[in-house]
Formats: structure tokens, C-alpha cells, sequence
């Protein structure tokens, strides 16, 4: 007896005990819901809930859903890709799609200018054509029939292997920071005389493997200038046309249909070629001047005249200022 006793006052202050530990509000909520005998609306138990019509809503609220489940710690982070689908637009937000720029790594800054033609009635920007790096412009190999619009801070300029025939006043108006120019392997057969007087910083200009049959008006500040593989005359070269050019170093004129020497050049000039001519004769004054017999052209020691009918044994007051004689035929 005294051992049902004790068992029983046990369960007594265990059962005080649990009632004390939970809060007001779960007691109160807790005695609410617990069904009544007779109650017609008694609750229904479901998991660790307790069902009745006025808690209904509450039990399948999902509004704090992201309270409970927060797995920021836990998963890794996840980046959004071109390939993820469109975010879902609200009523209330605008359907037209943001404008972002370009991340193109080839182009530090976009340019909208179109290309001549056909290209230009699409509205293609030159750098879409061609491949921006910095400030060098490449358009090799891409069909091109005209220089294309290029961007203001364009310094190298490739248009190699294209369809170009003509090169316009207007090409390279504005461009002061162009230093390089290659058009080789192009169709050019004509190029305005003003072309190029405009390009200050110009120093390489090459024009190999075209068709021109004259040069324009040349930049005083060119350093190498490669005219190779056209149908050059000497006519089409105007009378001392390289002799202001006080910085020319190298000068290659092979490959062409020139009849003599275009001399005089200035005393910047260390290499000079022209083999596979026409030239039958030369001045005398071509490498060295005849009044100054003492002065030494002592850059200028690359000289070709291979390739040409010239005998240069006919000609030896040409050479007395030379470091070295030209390469050619001497018999």
C-alpha cells in the first residue's frame, strides 16, 4: 500500500512538474483545444496539432516557410548563368528587359560606327566585323571592298587579304594616333593624294601586293614603307618625293615596274630595295652628292638592284659614298 502511495503522489508532482515548464500561452492553447465531452466542434488530433475549423488555417499557414527551413550556411552558392531561364516578371513590373553592356574581352570600348554598303544598312558595328584589341583594329580575310569606319583611338590598323580597290580622303580623317597601316594582298589600285597627309603619328605604312601604279602624297614622320608586288612606275612617283621624308629607315620597292632609281633619299635611309625592276640607268647623284665627295652615307648599307637589266660596273661615281656596294649585276 504505502508503494502505490508513493507511486501515485510521483505521478502527482511529475504531472505539476511538465504543466509548469510550458509557457502561458501553449497552456492556454494547450487547455483550448483540448476536447470537451458532448462539444459538437471538438478538436480532431493530427501530428503534433490539434484540428478544429478555427485553427484550420493556421495548421497549413506556409507564410513562414522561409523562417523554417534556412539553408544558407549549408548549400553552396549557386551562379546564374546566360543559360538560366528569364526571371518571372510581377504585375506591377515592367516587361521590357534591362539593357546590359557587352563583357566582350576583345573590345575595351564598344564602337557603334556601321560599316559602308550592305553592312551599313544592317547597322553592324565595325568591332563586331572585325576584331578590336586594345587600340589595334584586325579585319583580315573578310571581304572587305572599303576601309571600314574605325574607332577614334585606333592606333594599328590589319586589313589584310581583302577586296579593297580605292582608298578615300575621308578613311582615315581624325585617326592622329594611327602609327601602323597594313593593307598587303588587297585589290587597291588608286588612293586619294590626301589620304594620309592627315595621319601625324604614322610610321609603318604597307601596301604590298596590290595594283598601284602610283603613290600619293606621303607622310614626312613614315619610318618603313613597303610598296612591294605592284605596277609602280616612275612616273607615278613624284620628283623627290622621299626626299622629305627625313625619317624614312626602310624603303622596299621590289617587285614593280619602276625604270630608274627614284633618288635622292634622305641620309635617314638604311635600307633600300628594288630588284625585279625595270631599271636600265641611274643618276648620279642617286646615293651620293657629286659636289661632296668626302661625305659617307654610312646607314645605307642594304641596297638591291638584282632582278634588273642595269649593268652597275656602267655607273661607279654612284657609289663612292656607300659603305658597300649595291647588290646586282656588275658585268
Amino acid at each position: 500500500m504505502r508503494l502505490l502511495a508513493f507511486l501515485g503522489l510521483l505521478a502527482l508532482v511529475l504531472r505539476e512538474v511538465g504543466t509548469a515548464s510550458l509557457p502561458k500561452e501553449g497552456r492556454k492553447r494547450r487547455e483550448e483545444q483540448t476536447p470537451r465531452a458532448g462539444d459538437s466542434n471538438a478538436a480532431l488530433p493530427v501530428g503534433n496539432y490539434v484540428l478544429n475549423p478555427d485553427n484550420y488555417g493556421d495548421v497549413i499557414d506556409l507564410s513562414n516557410y522561409e523562417e523554417l527551413t534556412d539553408y544558407g550556411d549549408q548549400l553552396p552558392e549557386v551562379k546564374v548563368t546566360s543559360l538560366a531561364p528569364p526571371p518571372r516578371v510581377g504585375p506591377t513590373e515592367s516587361s521590357t528587359p534591362a539593357r546590359t553592356s557587352s563583357a566582350n574581352p576583345m573590345m575595351t570600348r564598344p564602337t557603334t560606327l556601321g560599316l559602308p554598303g550592305s553592312w551599313a544598312s544592317h547597322g553592324l558595328p565595325t568591332c563586331l566585323v572585325c576584331v578590336c584589341l586594345g587600340s589595334s583594329v584586325y579585319c583580315d580575310d573578310i571581304d572587305l571592298e572599303d576601309i571600314p569606319p574605325l574607332p577614334w583611338m585606333t592606333a594599328y590598323l590589319y586589313a589584310r587579304y581583302n577586296r579593297i580597290s580605292h582608298i578615300r580622303a575621308e578613311d582615315f580623317e581624325g585617326l592622329t594616333k594611327l602609327k601602323r597601316i597594313d593593307l598587303s594582298s588587297n585589290s587597291i589600285s588608286s588612293i586619294d593624294s590626301d589620304a594620309f597627309r592627315g595621319l601625324p603619328a604614322l610610321r609603318h605604312l604597307i601596301l604590298a601586293g596590290n595594283q598601284l601604279a602610283a603613290l600619293p602624297v606621303l607622310p614626312g614622320g613614315v619610318e618603313f614603307l613597303d610598296v612591294r608586288l605592284n605596277r609602280l612606275r616612275s612616273s607615278g612617283i613624284r620628283p623627290e618625293a622621299f626626299r622629305a621624308m627625313k625619317k624614312l629607315q626602310f624603303l622596299f620597292l621590289a617587285d614593280n615596274l619602276l625604270e630608274s632609281v627614284p633618288g635622292p633619299f634622305p641620309l635617314s635611309l638604311r635600307s633600300l630595295h628594288l630588284q625585279n625592276n625595270r631599271i636600265e640607268t641611274m643618276q648620279r647623284d642617286s646615293f651620293c652628292d657629286p659636289e661632296e665627295h668626302k661625305h659617307t652615307r654610312r646607314q645605307l648599307e642594304d641596297i638591291r638592284l638584282d632582278g634588273n637589266p642595269i649593268n652597275l660596273s656602267l655607273f661607279p661615281s654612284a657609289y663612292f659614298c656607300l659603305p658597300r656596294l649595291p647588290v646586282g649585276r656588275f658585268t
